[in-house]
Formats: structure tokens, C-alpha cells, sequence
């Protein structure tokens, strides 16, 4: 069983999304939560409410009571759309800033990782 939660049109960048989400990705849900915990980047905070819907996505959509067999198995942040901003410069001109927002997903699984088929078949041919 899958589970996903996915939030958009948060207001950071998904570059730096990546980076927090790399750290969370094939963890297990415990483990997650505790390194979220402590992240020092402000996507992490965001990243855990996500994670948190995941969690309440399988206990309520799919009656999953062993919360010690989910792990992480997607994570991803792709970009949303960015807000367009002038500031005014010297001389006439303007600057112009894009204030980057992204959508994040994270998908749950409690099933045991089967191993690959091309590895069952001996490697590539």
C-alpha cells in the first residue's frame, strides 16, 4: 500500500527543497521525523507537515496501525509557479525578482523493497 501527500505552492525554492528531502528519502518515517526535526533549513519545517499528512493519509485511507514498517520511498519537490517582482534601480532602470515556489510530494510504502528484475536476471545483456 502507497500513500501520498503532496502540498503546493509553498514559497520556497525547490532547489533548496531537494536538498532537505535528500536526506529524508528511503528513510523510515521515524527516522525522518527526527532528522526534519532538527534540519536547519527553513524547508524542513514544511517539509514536515507534508510528511505528517503522509502519516495521517495511511492511518485514516488505508487503517495503518504500525507506523514503525512506513518509509519514505518518493520525495520529491518540483517547481510551481513564480511570483514576479520590480524593484527600482538607479537611472530608470529596475531589477527584476522571482520570488521561486514549489510543489512537494511525499509518497509512504510499508512494503519490504523487492529486489530489481535486472539484477534476479544476472546484470544487464
Amino acid at each position: 500500500m502507497r500513500t501520498r501527500a503532496t502540498a503546493r505552492f509553498i514559497r520556497v525554492p525547490a532547489s533548496k527543497a531537494r536538498l532537505v528531502l535528500d536526506h529524508i528519502r528511503g528513510k523510515s518515517v521515524g527516522e525522518a521525523l527526527a532528522t526534519l526535526q532538527y534540519t536547519p533549513k527553513a524547508a524542513g519545517r514544511l517539509i514536515e507537515k507534508v510528511l505528517r499528512s503522509a502519516i495521517a493519509n495511511a492511518e485514516h485511507n488505508h487503517q495503518v496501525r504500525n507506523l514503525d514498517d512506513l518509509r519514505v520511498v518518493k520525495a520529491v519537490a518540483d517547481g510551481g509557479p513564480s511570483m514576479k517582482r520590480v524593484s527600482p534601480r538607479a537611472m530608470g532602470r529596475a531589477y527584476f525578482i522571482k520570488h521561486r515556489t514549489s510543489h512537494l510530494t511525499i509518497e509512504l510504502s510499508d512494503e519490504t523493497s523487492a529486489p530489481r528484475v535486472a539484477a534476479a536476471r544476472g546484470g544487464k545483456r
